[in-house]
């Protein structure tokens, strides 16, 4: 769990960062969530969007997505969200 402090600093690492993936009408599947899984073990912290087509929200979808991976939401706004899952070896915060 990251406190409220490393939240903020995560928040603002990833305003640059330029969504890598997206969730579309299979929802939260296997596939999405090895994609998720892969993106995170290379990158710690990764955006992804939700699409309109999707049946679910972008905050269902990001709780899904860090129960099954092991990570944490760092923010939902709109249709987007972030996740972080830190690396034991070279963690960012």
């Amino acid at each position: 769990m990251i406190t409220s402090k490393e939240r903020a600093q995560l928040r603002a690492m990833a305003n640059p960062l330029e969504t890598i993936g997206q969730i579309g009408k299979d929802g939260v599947s296997q596939a999405a969530v090895d994609g998720v899984m892969l993106a995170l073990k290379a990158r710690q912290l990764v955006k992804y969007r939700v699409l309109e087509n999707s049946m679910l929200t972008a905050r269902e979808a990001a709780e899904q997505l860090a129960q099954r991976t092991g990570a944490d939401v760092v923010q939902v706004i709109g249709t987007r969200f972030v996740l972080y899952l830190a690396d034991p070896e070279k963690p960012i915060i």
